[in-house]
Protein backbone atom coordinates (compact mmCIF):
# COMPACT_ATOMS: atom_id res chain seq x y z
CA UNK A 1 0.00 0.00 0.00
CA UNK A 2 1.80 3.70 -1.17
CA UNK A 3 2.04 5.96 1.85
CA UNK A 4 0.02 8.80 2.19
CA UNK A 5 0.44 12.23 4.63
CA UNK A 6 -0.72 11.94 7.98
CA UNK A 7 -4.59 13.97 7.69
CA UNK A 8 -4.11 17.00 9.65
CA UNK A 9 -0.29 17.44 9.47
CA UNK A 10 0.80 19.42 6.74
CA UNK A 11 3.13 22.15 6.63
CA UNK A 12 -0.19 24.46 5.86
CA UNK A 13 -2.14 23.51 8.43
CA UNK A 14 0.55 23.61 11.03
CA UNK A 15 1.56 26.90 9.76
CA UNK A 16 -2.29 28.16 10.13
CA UNK A 17 -2.54 26.54 14.12
CA UNK A 18 0.73 28.82 14.37
CA UNK A 19 -0.61 32.03 13.35
CA UNK A 20 -4.27 31.31 15.42
CA UNK A 21 -1.89 30.54 18.60
CA UNK A 22 -0.13 33.54 18.13
CA UNK A 23 -1.49 36.13 15.46
CA UNK A 24 1.34 38.89 16.41
CA UNK A 25 4.30 36.74 15.66
CA UNK A 26 3.19 35.31 12.54
CA UNK A 27 1.57 36.41 9.24
CA UNK A 28 0.05 35.27 6.20
CA UNK A 29 3.32 35.36 4.10
CA UNK A 30 6.29 36.15 6.85
CA UNK A 31 7.38 35.93 10.36
CA UNK A 32 8.38 38.56 12.24
CA UNK A 33 11.06 39.70 14.47
CA UNK A 34 10.45 40.40 18.68
CA UNK A 35 12.55 42.93 20.10
CA UNK A 36 11.87 46.63 22.46
CA UNK A 37 8.96 43.60 23.62
CA UNK A 38 6.87 44.37 20.57
CA UNK A 39 6.86 42.37 17.19
CA UNK A 40 8.15 44.10 14.41
CA UNK A 41 8.09 43.40 10.52
CA UNK A 42 11.51 44.07 9.93
CA UNK A 43 14.20 41.93 7.76
CA UNK A 44 13.88 40.53 4.51
CA UNK A 45 11.98 37.12 4.48
CA UNK A 46 14.44 34.87 2.75
CA UNK A 47 12.91 31.71 1.45
CA UNK A 48 13.29 28.32 2.96
CA UNK A 49 12.00 24.62 2.21
CA UNK A 50 11.24 22.04 4.06
CA UNK A 51 14.38 19.17 3.99
CA UNK A 52 10.99 16.45 4.29
CA UNK A 53 9.98 16.91 0.78
CA UNK A 54 11.34 20.85 -0.88
CA UNK A 55 8.01 22.50 0.56
CA UNK A 56 8.12 26.09 0.91
CA UNK A 57 7.41 26.96 4.52
CA UNK A 58 8.61 30.22 6.29
CA UNK A 59 12.16 32.20 6.04
CA UNK A 60 14.03 33.85 8.10
CA UNK A 61 13.54 37.80 8.40
CA UNK A 62 17.15 38.79 7.88
CA UNK A 63 17.46 42.10 9.75
CA UNK A 64 20.12 44.47 8.70
CA UNK A 65 23.66 45.05 11.00
CA UNK A 66 21.87 48.59 12.48
CA UNK A 67 18.58 47.11 13.53
CA UNK A 68 20.14 44.23 15.27
CA UNK A 69 21.79 47.37 17.24
CA UNK A 70 18.93 49.03 18.16
CA UNK A 71 17.31 45.42 18.75
CA UNK A 72 20.31 44.92 21.47
CA UNK A 73 19.89 48.39 22.73
CA UNK A 74 15.89 47.75 23.49
CA UNK A 75 17.37 44.59 25.43
CA UNK A 76 19.95 46.42 27.63
CA UNK A 77 17.24 48.90 28.96
CA UNK A 78 14.77 45.49 29.37
CA UNK A 79 17.51 43.83 31.36
CA UNK A 80 17.69 47.01 33.61
CA UNK A 81 14.11 46.21 34.24
CA UNK A 82 14.22 42.59 34.14
CA UNK A 83 17.47 42.62 37.04
CA UNK A 84 15.61 44.31 39.51
CA UNK A 85 12.36 42.05 39.57
CA UNK A 86 12.37 40.10 42.52
CA UNK A 87 13.82 36.10 42.33
CA UNK A 88 10.14 35.01 42.93
CA UNK A 89 8.18 36.66 40.54
CA UNK A 90 10.97 35.67 37.63
CA UNK A 91 9.70 32.00 38.95
CA UNK A 92 6.23 32.29 38.38
CA UNK A 93 6.51 34.26 34.95
CA UNK A 94 9.33 31.60 33.71
CA UNK A 95 6.67 28.78 34.90
CA UNK A 96 3.57 30.26 33.68
CA UNK A 97 5.49 30.13 30.19
CA UNK A 98 6.46 26.48 30.60
CA UNK A 99 2.97 26.26 31.05
CA UNK A 100 2.29 27.65 27.44
CA UNK A 101 5.34 25.48 26.45
CA UNK A 102 3.33 22.56 27.42
CA UNK A 103 -0.16 23.49 26.33
CA UNK A 104 1.20 24.03 22.86
CA UNK A 105 3.53 20.67 23.18
CA UNK A 106 2.17 19.31 19.82
CA UNK A 107 2.43 22.26 17.65
CA UNK A 108 5.94 23.34 18.54
CA UNK A 109 7.04 19.60 17.51
CA UNK A 110 5.25 19.75 14.47
CA UNK A 111 6.77 23.02 13.25
CA UNK A 112 10.11 20.82 14.43
CA UNK A 113 9.11 18.00 12.01
CA UNK A 114 9.01 20.18 9.03
CA UNK A 115 11.74 22.92 9.77
CA UNK A 116 15.16 20.23 10.89
CA UNK A 117 13.15 17.08 9.39
CA UNK A 118 13.15 15.89 12.87
CA UNK A 119 10.98 12.18 13.52
CA UNK A 120 7.78 12.71 15.43
CA UNK A 121 9.31 11.13 18.99
CA UNK A 122 12.49 12.79 18.17
CA UNK A 123 10.87 16.48 18.20
CA UNK A 124 8.64 15.92 20.84
CA UNK A 125 11.55 14.67 23.28
CA UNK A 126 13.25 18.18 22.28
CA UNK A 127 10.07 20.05 23.55
CA UNK A 128 9.43 17.86 26.65
CA UNK A 129 13.30 18.26 27.49
CA UNK A 130 12.87 22.05 27.44
CA UNK A 131 10.47 22.32 29.59
CA UNK A 132 11.33 19.80 32.33
CA UNK A 133 14.71 21.23 32.25
CA UNK A 134 13.79 24.59 33.14
CA UNK A 135 10.80 23.42 35.63
CA UNK A 136 14.20 21.68 37.63
CA UNK A 137 15.82 25.22 37.44
CA UNK A 138 12.78 27.04 38.63
CA UNK A 139 12.56 24.79 41.90
CA UNK A 140 16.68 24.63 42.26
CA UNK A 141 17.07 28.64 41.13
CA UNK A 142 16.74 29.91 45.17
CA UNK A 143 19.64 27.69 46.62
CA UNK A 144 22.00 28.79 42.78
CA UNK A 145 21.21 32.44 43.24
CA UNK A 146 22.48 32.66 46.77
CA UNK A 147 24.97 35.38 46.78
CA UNK A 148 24.72 36.00 43.44
CA UNK A 149 23.20 38.75 41.36
CA UNK A 150 22.63 38.92 37.10
CA UNK A 151 25.09 40.66 34.90
CA UNK A 152 25.30 43.85 33.62
CA UNK A 153 24.07 43.53 30.19
CA UNK A 154 21.72 40.60 28.48
CA UNK A 155 22.92 37.03 27.11
CA UNK A 156 23.48 36.88 23.37
CA UNK A 157 22.25 33.20 22.06
CA UNK A 158 23.87 32.09 18.76
CA UNK A 159 22.64 28.30 18.52
CA UNK A 160 22.95 25.29 15.76
CA UNK A 161 19.71 24.56 14.23
CA UNK A 162 19.12 20.90 15.49
CA UNK A 163 18.11 21.26 18.61
CA UNK A 164 15.96 24.84 18.89
CA UNK A 165 14.21 24.03 22.11
CA UNK A 166 16.05 21.81 24.54
CA UNK A 167 19.01 23.54 23.91
CA UNK A 168 18.37 27.47 23.03
CA UNK A 169 15.02 28.20 24.38
CA UNK A 170 16.03 26.29 27.20
CA UNK A 171 19.23 28.36 28.04
CA UNK A 172 16.70 31.86 27.41
CA UNK A 173 14.74 30.67 30.07
CA UNK A 174 17.03 30.09 32.48
CA UNK A 175 18.97 32.90 31.84
CA UNK A 176 15.39 35.56 32.31
CA UNK A 177 15.35 32.78 35.43
CA UNK A 178 18.60 34.19 36.48
CA UNK A 179 17.38 38.08 36.20
CA UNK A 180 19.25 38.45 32.47
CA UNK A 181 17.43 39.80 29.38
CA UNK A 182 17.67 36.95 26.88
CA UNK A 183 18.51 37.72 22.74
CA UNK A 184 18.82 34.97 20.45
CA UNK A 185 19.41 34.67 16.51
CA UNK A 186 17.54 31.93 15.07
CA UNK A 187 19.35 29.21 12.80
CA UNK A 188 19.59 30.72 9.71
CA UNK A 189 18.84 26.64 8.70
CA UNK A 190 15.77 25.83 10.45
CA UNK A 191 13.90 26.33 13.39
CA UNK A 192 12.79 29.51 12.97
CA UNK A 193 8.89 29.33 13.08
CA UNK A 194 9.19 27.01 16.49
CA UNK A 195 11.25 29.37 18.01
CA UNK A 196 8.87 32.23 17.19
CA UNK A 197 5.99 30.82 18.84
CA UNK A 198 8.31 29.46 21.92
CA UNK A 199 8.88 33.41 21.86
CA UNK A 200 5.42 34.52 21.60
CA UNK A 201 4.24 32.73 24.70
CA UNK A 202 7.09 33.63 27.11
CA UNK A 203 6.70 37.57 25.44
CA UNK A 204 3.26 37.25 26.51
CA UNK A 205 4.07 36.53 30.32
CA UNK A 206 6.77 39.11 30.53
CA UNK A 207 10.10 37.48 30.00
CA UNK A 208 12.70 39.65 28.32
CA UNK A 209 13.64 37.77 25.37
CA UNK A 210 14.88 39.04 21.77
CA UNK A 211 14.32 36.79 19.01
CA UNK A 212 15.93 37.94 15.64
CA UNK A 213 17.47 36.80 12.43
CA UNK A 214 20.15 37.32 9.99
CA UNK A 215 23.41 36.21 8.99
CA UNK A 216 25.92 35.15 11.42
CA UNK A 217 28.44 38.27 9.54
CA UNK A 218 26.16 40.67 9.21
CA UNK A 219 24.77 40.54 12.84
CA UNK A 220 28.25 39.20 15.00
CA UNK A 221 29.21 43.32 15.96
CA UNK A 222 25.96 43.48 17.60
CA UNK A 223 25.47 40.02 18.89
CA UNK A 224 28.58 39.34 19.79
CA UNK A 225 31.26 42.66 20.36
CA UNK A 226 28.80 45.06 21.42
CA UNK A 227 29.63 46.51 24.99
CA UNK A 228 26.20 46.08 26.01
CA UNK A 229 26.44 42.30 25.56
CA UNK A 230 27.96 40.93 29.33
CA UNK A 231 27.95 36.95 27.89
CA UNK A 232 27.76 35.27 24.71
CA UNK A 233 26.35 31.50 24.53
CA UNK A 234 27.55 29.73 21.04
CA UNK A 235 26.73 26.46 19.59
CA UNK A 236 27.47 25.39 16.54
CA UNK A 237 30.21 24.09 14.34
CA UNK A 238 34.41 25.28 14.89
CA UNK A 239 34.74 27.58 11.68
CA UNK A 240 31.87 29.62 13.14
CA UNK A 241 33.27 29.08 16.34
CA UNK A 242 36.73 30.38 16.01
CA UNK A 243 35.46 33.38 14.28
CA UNK A 244 33.21 34.13 16.98
CA UNK A 245 36.27 33.63 19.41
CA UNK A 246 38.16 35.84 17.18
CA UNK A 247 35.60 38.82 17.63
CA UNK A 248 35.58 38.19 21.59
CA UNK A 249 39.37 38.52 21.57
CA UNK A 250 40.54 41.01 24.39
CA UNK A 251 36.83 42.00 25.37
CA UNK A 252 37.05 40.25 28.13
CA UNK A 253 33.71 38.96 28.09
CA UNK A 254 31.65 35.67 29.26
CA UNK A 255 31.70 33.21 27.29
CA UNK A 256 30.41 29.59 26.73
CA UNK A 257 31.01 28.38 23.22
CA UNK A 258 30.46 24.80 22.09
CA UNK A 259 31.77 23.34 19.28
CA UNK A 260 32.16 20.44 17.39
CA UNK A 261 34.24 17.43 17.62
CA UNK A 262 35.06 13.76 16.54
CA UNK A 263 33.10 11.60 18.95
CA UNK A 264 34.79 8.39 18.99
CA UNK A 265 33.64 4.60 20.67
CA UNK A 266 36.55 2.37 20.88
CA UNK A 267 35.80 -1.55 20.97
CA UNK A 268 39.02 -3.27 23.48
CA UNK A 269 38.85 -6.92 24.71
CA UNK A 270 35.12 -6.84 24.25
CA UNK A 271 32.58 -9.92 24.17
CA UNK A 272 29.05 -8.05 24.71
CA UNK A 273 28.25 -7.70 21.31
CA UNK A 274 24.04 -7.73 22.28
CA UNK A 275 24.32 -4.96 23.84
CA UNK A 276 27.07 -3.10 21.58
CA UNK A 277 24.07 -4.20 18.38
CA UNK A 278 21.32 -1.86 20.34
CA UNK A 279 23.89 0.96 21.18
CA UNK A 280 25.12 1.12 17.24
CA UNK A 281 21.23 1.14 16.42
CA UNK A 282 20.37 4.08 18.77
CA UNK A 283 24.01 6.12 17.98
CA UNK A 284 21.75 6.93 14.28
CA UNK A 285 19.10 8.61 16.04
CA UNK A 286 18.45 11.66 14.15
CA UNK A 287 20.97 10.44 11.65
CA UNK A 288 23.72 11.41 13.82
CA UNK A 289 23.03 15.22 13.66
CA UNK A 290 24.13 16.15 16.70
CA UNK A 291 27.22 17.46 18.79
CA UNK A 292 27.51 14.04 21.10
CA UNK A 293 26.57 11.53 18.34
CA UNK A 294 29.04 8.78 17.57
CA UNK A 295 30.77 8.87 14.00
CA UNK A 296 33.81 6.49 14.56
CA UNK A 297 34.15 3.36 15.51
CA UNK A 298 37.86 2.51 16.70
CA UNK A 299 38.18 -1.40 16.95
CA UNK A 300 41.03 -4.08 18.23
CA UNK A 301 41.83 -6.37 15.43
CA UNK A 302 41.37 -9.38 16.86
CA UNK A 303 38.03 -8.65 17.54
CA UNK A 304 36.56 -7.17 14.30
CA UNK A 305 35.08 -9.94 12.85
CA UNK A 306 32.83 -10.11 15.92
CA UNK A 307 32.52 -6.58 15.89
CA UNK A 308 31.35 -6.88 12.64
CA UNK A 309 28.53 -9.30 12.77
CA UNK A 310 26.96 -7.63 15.79
CA UNK A 311 27.67 -3.81 13.89
CA UNK A 312 26.38 -4.83 10.21
CA UNK A 313 22.58 -5.56 11.40
CA UNK A 314 21.78 -3.42 14.16
CA UNK A 315 22.91 -0.38 10.63
CA UNK A 316 20.70 -2.68 8.67
CA UNK A 317 17.96 -2.16 11.00
CA UNK A 318 18.05 1.62 11.30
CA UNK A 319 14.70 3.04 9.39
CA UNK A 320 14.31 6.54 7.69
CA UNK A 321 12.15 8.44 5.88
CA UNK A 322 9.45 10.45 5.75
CA UNK A 323 8.52 11.66 9.46
CA UNK A 324 4.63 11.91 8.80
CA UNK A 325 3.90 9.17 5.82
CA UNK A 326 1.67 6.78 7.12
CA UNK A 327 -0.42 3.49 5.70
CA UNK A 328 -3.64 4.40 6.85
CA UNK A 329 -5.01 7.81 8.20
CA UNK A 330 -5.46 6.40 11.34
CA UNK A 331 -2.42 5.40 12.31
CA UNK A 332 0.33 6.78 14.16
CA UNK A 333 2.99 8.41 12.97
CA UNK A 334 6.53 6.21 12.31
CA UNK A 335 8.82 5.23 14.70
CA UNK A 336 12.11 5.86 12.59
CA UNK A 337 15.30 6.83 13.43
CA UNK A 338 15.67 9.62 11.45
CA UNK A 339 14.62 11.88 8.32
CA UNK A 340 16.34 13.65 6.26
CA UNK A 341 19.05 15.79 6.53
CA UNK A 342 18.89 19.63 7.43
CA UNK A 343 18.92 19.87 3.24
CA UNK A 344 19.66 18.94 0.01
CA UNK A 345 22.90 20.76 -0.06
CA UNK A 346 24.21 19.13 3.15
CA UNK A 347 23.10 15.48 1.58
CA UNK A 348 24.89 16.34 -1.69
CA UNK A 349 28.34 17.25 0.21
CA UNK A 350 27.57 14.19 2.34
CA UNK A 351 27.09 11.72 -0.20
CA UNK A 352 30.64 13.36 -2.38
CA UNK A 353 32.68 13.15 0.81
CA UNK A 354 31.88 9.35 1.30
CA UNK A 355 32.61 8.54 -2.46
CA UNK A 356 35.84 10.21 -2.46
CA UNK A 357 36.99 8.56 0.92
CA UNK A 358 36.33 5.50 -1.14
CA UNK A 359 37.46 6.31 -4.50
CA UNK A 360 41.05 7.44 -2.07
CA UNK A 361 41.03 3.65 -0.43
CA UNK A 362 38.16 3.16 2.06
CA UNK A 363 36.52 0.78 2.08
CA UNK A 364 32.37 0.35 1.99
CA UNK A 365 31.45 -2.21 4.89
CA UNK A 366 28.18 -1.05 4.66
CA UNK A 367 26.10 1.34 1.97
CA UNK A 368 22.46 1.49 2.66
CA UNK A 369 20.34 3.09 -0.73
CA UNK A 370 17.50 5.93 -0.30
CA UNK A 371 15.37 3.17 -1.68
CA UNK A 372 15.48 1.73 1.89
CA UNK A 373 13.28 4.68 3.15
CA UNK A 374 9.32 4.98 3.69
CA UNK A 375 8.74 7.97 1.38
CA UNK A 376 5.70 9.13 0.20
CA UNK A 377 5.18 7.90 -3.76
CA UNK A 378 7.08 10.75 -6.21
CA UNK A 379 8.14 12.69 -3.22
CA UNK A 380 11.35 14.56 -3.40
CA UNK A 381 14.11 12.87 -1.36
CA UNK A 382 17.30 15.03 -1.84
CA UNK A 383 17.88 15.76 1.85
CA UNK A 384 18.31 11.83 2.20
CA UNK A 385 20.87 10.20 3.11
CA UNK A 386 21.10 6.24 3.97
CA UNK A 387 23.38 4.62 6.30
CA UNK A 388 26.89 4.00 5.22
CA UNK A 389 29.93 2.54 7.36
CA UNK A 390 33.71 2.79 5.57
CA UNK A 391 36.31 1.11 6.43
CA UNK A 392 39.75 3.30 7.23
CA UNK A 393 38.90 6.06 4.95
CA UNK A 394 42.04 7.83 4.07
CA UNK A 395 43.77 10.88 5.92
CA UNK A 396 43.08 13.01 3.36
CA UNK A 397 39.05 12.58 3.50
CA UNK A 398 37.23 14.84 5.99
CA UNK A 399 35.90 11.75 7.27
CA UNK A 400 38.67 10.55 8.48
CA UNK A 401 39.10 14.10 11.24
CA UNK A 402 36.20 15.67 11.33
CA UNK A 403 32.78 14.96 12.36
CA UNK A 404 30.18 14.53 9.69
CA UNK A 405 27.08 15.49 10.77
CA UNK A 406 24.78 12.93 8.58
CA UNK A 407 24.78 8.93 8.85
CA UNK A 408 27.63 8.26 8.27
CA UNK A 409 30.22 5.91 10.07
CA UNK A 410 33.94 5.61 9.48
CA UNK A 411 35.92 2.63 11.21
CA UNK A 412 39.61 1.98 12.37
CA UNK A 413 41.27 -1.20 13.39
CA UNK A 414 44.08 -1.18 16.04
CA UNK A 415 46.28 -3.88 17.42
CA UNK A 416 47.95 -1.73 20.48
CA UNK A 417 46.55 0.53 22.55
CA UNK A 418 48.66 3.31 22.06
CA UNK A 419 47.14 2.90 18.21
CA UNK A 420 43.33 3.04 19.95
CA UNK A 421 44.20 5.71 21.93
CA UNK A 422 45.94 7.59 19.04
CA UNK A 423 42.82 6.66 16.78
CA UNK A 424 40.62 8.08 19.35
CA UNK A 425 42.29 11.47 19.50
CA UNK A 426 42.09 11.94 15.69
CA UNK A 427 40.42 15.57 16.45
CA UNK A 428 41.67 17.98 19.11
CA UNK A 429 39.53 17.08 21.94
CA UNK A 430 35.85 16.57 21.45
CA UNK A 431 33.00 16.25 24.04
CA UNK A 432 32.13 12.52 24.45
CA UNK A 433 33.96 9.31 23.57
CA UNK A 434 33.21 5.96 25.38
CA UNK A 435 34.56 2.72 25.12
CA UNK A 436 33.35 -0.66 25.09
CA UNK A 437 35.73 -3.16 27.59
CA UNK A 438 34.89 -5.84 29.91
CA UNK A 439 37.35 -5.06 32.54
CA UNK A 440 36.04 -2.02 33.82
CA UNK A 441 39.68 -0.49 35.19
CA UNK A 442 41.47 -1.19 32.19
CA UNK A 443 38.72 1.08 30.27
CA UNK A 444 39.58 3.81 32.89
CA UNK A 445 43.23 3.53 32.60
CA UNK A 446 42.74 4.01 28.89
CA UNK A 447 40.16 7.14 29.27
CA UNK A 448 42.16 8.83 30.80
CA UNK A 449 43.95 9.47 28.23
CA UNK A 450 41.00 10.15 25.65
CA UNK A 451 40.96 13.75 24.71
CA UNK A 452 36.91 14.24 25.68
CA UNK A 453 35.18 16.18 28.27
CA UNK A 454 33.21 12.88 29.24
CA UNK A 455 34.33 9.35 28.68
CA UNK A 456 31.71 6.88 28.74
CA UNK A 457 32.41 2.75 30.10
CA UNK A 458 30.36 0.54 28.51
CA UNK A 459 27.84 2.78 28.06
CA UNK A 460 27.50 6.44 25.34
CA UNK A 461 27.82 9.66 27.05
CA UNK A 462 25.57 12.40 26.17
CA UNK A 463 25.32 16.34 26.84
CA UNK A 464 23.36 15.72 30.09
CA UNK A 465 20.14 17.22 31.70
CA UNK A 466 20.02 19.52 34.63
CA UNK A 467 22.50 19.31 36.78
CA UNK A 468 25.15 17.31 34.86
CA UNK A 469 28.45 19.18 34.03
CA UNK A 470 29.07 19.36 30.62
CA UNK A 471 32.18 20.89 28.97
CA UNK A 472 34.34 20.32 26.28
CA UNK A 473 38.51 19.15 25.53
CA UNK A 474 40.83 21.36 23.53
CA UNK A 475 38.86 23.04 20.51
CA UNK A 476 35.44 21.59 21.08
CA UNK A 477 34.89 23.99 23.48
CA UNK A 478 35.97 27.36 25.09
CA UNK A 479 34.96 29.34 27.98
CA UNK A 480 32.58 28.01 30.82
CA UNK A 481 31.60 25.16 31.70
CA UNK A 482 27.66 24.28 32.18
CA UNK A 483 25.04 22.40 33.75
CA UNK A 484 22.92 22.73 36.73
CA UNK A 485 24.73 25.59 39.51
CA UNK A 486 27.73 25.92 36.59
CA UNK A 487 24.97 27.08 34.25
CA UNK A 488 23.47 29.53 36.50
CA UNK A 489 27.08 30.43 37.51
CA UNK A 490 28.17 31.27 34.29
CA UNK A 491 25.40 33.92 34.06
CA UNK A 492 25.59 35.57 37.03
CA UNK A 493 28.48 37.29 38.94
CA UNK A 494 28.49 36.90 42.87
CA UNK A 495 29.40 39.88 45.05
CA UNK A 496 33.47 39.38 44.73
CA UNK A 497 35.78 38.35 42.27
CA UNK A 498 35.67 34.78 40.93
CA UNK A 499 37.13 32.79 37.77
CA UNK A 500 34.04 30.29 36.23
CA UNK A 501 35.23 26.80 35.63
CA UNK A 502 36.11 25.92 31.89
CA UNK A 503 38.31 25.29 29.15
CA UNK A 504 40.45 28.39 29.62
CA UNK A 505 44.03 28.86 29.54
CA UNK A 506 45.92 26.99 32.72
CA UNK A 507 42.23 26.24 34.32
CA UNK A 508 40.66 23.14 33.16
CA UNK A 509 38.17 21.13 35.23
CA UNK A 510 37.76 17.44 34.19
CA UNK A 511 34.16 15.73 35.48
CA UNK A 512 35.54 12.37 35.88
Amino acid sequence: MALQLKPGTSWSETYDKAIAAAPEAFDADRVNNYWGGRWHTDGEPRPATSPIDGTEIAGPPMLSRAAAEEAVRAATQEHERWSRLPLAERKQRVSATLDAWEAHRDLLSMMLVWEIGKPWRLATQDVDRAISGVRWYVEEIDRMMDGRVPLEGPVSNIASWNYPMSVLAHAMAVQALAGNAAIAKTPTDGGLACLTLATALAAREGLPFTLVSGGGRELSPALVQSPHISCVSFVGGRDAGAQVATALTDLGKRHILEQEGLNCWGVWEYSDWETLAGQVRKTYDYAKQRCTAYPRFIVQRSLFDQFLAAYLPAVASVRFGHPLAVENPDDPLPELDFGPLINDAKAKELSEQVHDAIVGGGVPLYRGTVDDGRFLPGQDTRAYVAPVAILEPPPSSPLFHAEPFGPVDSIVVVDTEAELLAAMNASNGALVSTLSCDDEATAKRLGRSVRAFKVGINKPRSRGDRDELFGGVGDSWRGAFVGGELLVRAVTQGHSAERLPGNFPNYTLHPE
